[in-house]
């Protein structure tokens, strides 16, 4: 029955549900292998594994990680657990079309869709979250005291937000989107025969593709353009390129279907040996002029999936992966990263990981793709700071389904690491799923992450829906590991209610986290025996103003002692230094930040460049290289 009615849930939306596909390489697709003899899922022995269910009152479990504030849904995105309600007909309306057509136990789980709380944007102290039916602005200058201070409805999903100055950007991809925000979207069409995708009216009015809001007035934001798609905007990224101060540009990935050239000319679809015109296999650019936003319009609609040898526009495609029988052509990006401290973008596209050089953002280029028969549909993508590793996410099947089980294979619907090596080339290295099983009725596979800037190390924070939040260490990525959690028990415990953490990001030294269903999550890291309170501090250090997380920017630590001490615990950790040399380092540390006394630190400094030079552990040689640069007295 579960299965029965996320599938319907999928069939309607088009919205979190994904093909699927799975890559390798992208010339030649392989057969799936048979999975590794005994391949088991999740520990079932896990605190997480067996919480009490409830929507405000579900058991909870965490390790390294304190809730500070969880902040309920603004009113106007809250709904009634009675399914004939009227806000609950409204949302299944928005989805599915008139409820009398749907049945009872489907209305709950439809309208939850049309009211979900999708992504977030940061920006000085407020969180933009995005919401299918619009989004919600929230004063976080005290955690405590954290309170919503504007929402805005304004229909048509999925809703993803990010911010740049006064201007707030918002993706918009479902048929019930209005120019005007207006709530009384347009009929849905019928769901389309099997086999066969939608077929959208076309109306004059509908709009699909990027609001621009203009949020000087943070608590009253006033949309100033419209950047209609052909496909609309299921995600997008925000792009600053370093060469031009007058314009950012918005990079369009769009899932859904090609709506028609009578409701926005130029718009067709189909295969590119039958239509070479086709809106499928590209993304689209937006230039938007800072000046004048609303004439923001796109520029480019690059086809970076095309064979460069061949011209062949269909150039990459899916490996034979796990639930199909076939490789498929990739005709879309569900999420790009850009990061452009080092001209580069990984793209999370249905069927591939790819990279982009993007050092012309207006023209981006591929350089490399990969696919594994592992993977259902790409998803997401994070970059290391260095950037030269790369995580992919797998959203096996679409965010909507149980894929935590203890019964589901580990290496399915889970995080795939990748070294970048000369040429920027993916090399595979290893998988990481969150450990802990989930039950039948909570929706749980990999999603949207961010880096949390602990000096030394590679660390991840990530959200699974209703599988929680996991902190991933992928310092060595070879073997990452989960150095700390937070879990809920299941909204139902009898049926799949959507919800859970969508995102969960690290910004200005909290995380935060998207609740689907509830609201907004508010965390602070606490120390454990896998991270110490000055590596903590030394990630509280680093402040920024704004935060896109698919605009990643290069983390840069402030000096000052927290850094310094953070190396030393991570070298006292790994056992690379004696007792009596973590003891000399952390009373010069000390006493250089509490007197200005750098006399020692440069002694101190020669001596650790010559551990680094002899050490045998690649990573200990790297911190001890951090941590001679630190005590270099030139840098203080």
């Amino acid at each position: 029955m579960i299965r029965a009615r996320i599938f319907f849930l999928c069939l309607l939306t088009a919205l979190f549900c994904a093909s699927a596909f799975a890559q390798n390489n992208p010339f030649a697709p392989q057969p799936a292998p048979p999975l590794p003899a005994g391949m088991t899922g999740a520990d079932v022995n896990d605190p997480r594994a067996k919480l009490k269910p409830g929507m405000y009152d579900a058991g909870e479990a965490a390790y390294g990680l304190k809730l500070l504030t969880m902040l309920k849904k603004p009113e106007p995105f809250q709904l009634s657990s009675d399914p004939n309600d009227a806000k609950v007909n409204k949302g299944v309306t928005a989805i599915a079309g008139d409820p009398k057509n749907v049945p009872e136990s489907m209305k709950l789980v439809l309208a939850g869709l049309a009211f979900a709380n999708s992504d977030l944007a940061f920006q000085g102290n407020h969180v933009f979250q995005g919401n299918f039916y619009g989004f919600s602005i929230y004063d976080v200058s005290d955690s405590a005291k954290a309170k919503p201070i504007s929402t805005i409805i304004c229909p048509g999903g999925q809703g993803d937000p990010s911010v740049y100055k006064n201007l707030l950007f918002f993706s918009v991809e479902m048929q019930n989107g209005r120019l005007d925000c207006g709530e009384q979207g347009f009929p849905v069409p019928a769901p389309p025969a099997a086999g066969q995708p939608p077929a959208p009216s076309a109306e004059k009015d509908r709009f699909r593709g990027v609001r621009i809001f203009d949020i000087s007035d943070i608590e009253h934001p006033k949309q100033v353009a419209a950047v209609q798609s052909c496909r609309g905007s299921h995600t997008h990224t925000l792009v600053v390129d370093p060469n031009d101060k007058d314009n950012v540009y918005i990079y369009i990935s769009g899932t859904s279907g090609v709506r028609p050239d009578a409701e926005l000319a130029g718009c067709s679809s189909g295969t590119p040996d039958k239509n070479p015109n086709t809106a499928l296999f590209r993304i689209d650019i937006i230039k938007v002029p800072l000046k004048a936003p609303q004439n923001s319009k796109i520029v480019n609609s690059p086809r970076i999936f095309m064979d460069a040898r061949s011209g062949e526009i269909a150039g990459i495609s899916s490996a034979i992966a796990h639930g199909t029988d076939k490789a498929q052509p990739t005709n879309q990006c569900h999420d790009i990263t850009v990061y452009s401290a080092i001209g580069l973008a990984a793209g999370a596209c249905s069927g591939n990981g790819i990279i982009l050089d993007i050092k012309d953002p207006v023209n981006p280029k591929r350089v490399d793709a990969v696919n594994d028969p592992n993977y259902s549909y790409w998803h997401s993508a994070t970059f290391s700071n260095d950037g030269k590793k790369v995580v992919f996410t797998d959203e096996w099947g679409g965010g909507t389904s149980a894929r935590c089980r203890a019964t589901d294979p580990n290496v399915w619907g889970a995080d795939s690491i990748f070294n970048i090596e000369a040429g920027n080339k993916l090399k595979f290295v290893s998988y990481y799923k969150m450990p802990a099983a989930q039950t039948d009725s909570e929706n749980c596979v990999a999603h949207n992450g961010s880096l949390i800037p602990v000096p030394g190390r590679d660390i991840l924070v990530q959200a699974w829906y209703q599988g929680g939040i996991s902190v991933m260490d992928f310092t060595d990525s070879s073997h990452p590991k989960e150095i700390a959690y937070f879990d809920r028990g299941p909204i139902d415990p009898n049926m799949l209610v959507l919800g859970g953490d969508w995102s969960a990001y690290w910004y200005n030294g909290k995380i935060y986290a998207s609740e689907i269903s509830r609201g907004l999550d508010i965390f602070e890291l606490t120390p454990s025996q896998f991270l110490t309170q000055n590596e903590i501090d030394a990630a509280k250090s680093v402040k920024v103003s704004e935060l896109n997380v698919q605009n990643q920017q290069k983390i840069v630590w402030p000096k000052g002692k927290a850094m310094g001490l953070a190396f030393v615990d991570q070298l006292e950790r790994s056992g690379s230094l004696s007792a009596a040399q973590i003891t000399e380092l952390r009373q010069a540390i000390e006493q250089a930040d509490a007197k200005g006394d750098v006399s020692k630190l440069a002694d101190l400094a020669t001596n650790v460049e010559k551990l680094a030079i002899a050490a045998k552990n690649p990573m200990d040689a790297k911190r001890l290289t951090a941590l001679a640069g630190f005590l270099n007295p030139a840098s203080h």
